[in-house]
């Protein structure tokens, strides 16, 4: 049985996503560890930790995210998110996954991922949200470096997934606030925090079968983690450091395998 990397908690109340992590609703919840760095699974450069609670209509996540220099310079709506800062949330289901990033601007970056072998004529994903002839619809085999054999596939053993980077999911709402000044260096920040709210209603397109919202003992996989652009001596460091609830032993946020097993509890 896969081990638990965190409990979430559910309420009878709802939240008002504003950003605010200090609210009375979040002191009830397990506040995750300190999350470590990707690949080591030493103790990250920064603190980073989450919280996950749960009603009948809501999936609620919060992170708090210490930062010296708050800093957000995209703000276009799916850019590439994580060239800069950013906190990130994935959500495995069924044959697919869906992406989130945002950054202290609270520009959002989303993606839904469907296994190319899974998407077949006439199957769950024939449909025309997920229409691959659409220009916004690529081909994706993995964030980590591909050379040689891998170069086409990506490193995973499943292959290849299509990425459709048009998709918003519906009904989501996410806040963030400062906790300093964004974009100014001339002072030292604490940090930024960033709340999210998605509905169970919208999550049922990641598997069909699966309870929404869950039954009590129910455990999900779930990638909770940062990109930090680290530039020592005016020069950036590539990849960016990531840190995530535990560790991946590569820079690749793709290995579904490799994520969180978030249980819920009533």
């Amino acid at each position: 049985m896969k081990k638990t990397d965190y409990i979430a908690k559910k309420i009878a109340t709802a939240i008002a996503i504003d950003g605010n992590i200090e609210k009375e609703v979040w002191r009830q919840a397990n506040w995750s560890k300190r999350f470590v760095d990707m690949v080591s699974g030493d103790v990250g450069m920064y603190n980073t930790q989450c919280a996950i609670l749960w009603n009948d209509t809501y999936l609620y996540i919060a992170f708090r995210a210490e930062e010296p220099f708050v800093s957000a310079t995209l703000t276009e709506r799916d850019s590439i998110i994580f060239l800069e800062n950013d906190l990130e949330l994935f959500i495995e289901g069924k044959d697919c996954y869906y992406e989130l990033e945002v950054n202290a601007a609270n520009t959002l970056y989303e993606v839904f991922f469907i296994w190319k072998d899974a998407y077949i004529k006439n199957g769950r994903f024939d449909i025309p949200l997920f229409d691959v002839h659409q220009h916004q619809t690529y081909t994706f085999g993995g964030d980590y470096d591909r050379i040689g054999a891998s170069f086409w596939k990506g490193t995973h053993p499943r292959g290849i997934r299509w990425a459709f980077t048009n998709f918003d999911m519906p009904g989501l709402q996410t806040a963030v606030q400062v906790q300093g000044t964004l974009n100014d260096n001339s002072d030292v920040d604490q940090g930024w925090s960033l709340e999210l709210a998605i509905p169970w209603n919208s999550l049922k397109i990641i598997d069909e079968a699966r309870a929404v919202p869950p039954v009590s003992g129910d455990a999900w996989t779930m990638f909770l983690g940062r990109f930090q652009k680290f530039m020592p001596g005016g020069v950036e460091i590539v990849p960016h450091p990531a840190m995530a609830l535990n560790c991946h032993g590569v820079y690749d946020t793709h290995l579904t395998e490799k994520w969180s097993n978030i249980v819920f509890e009533d």
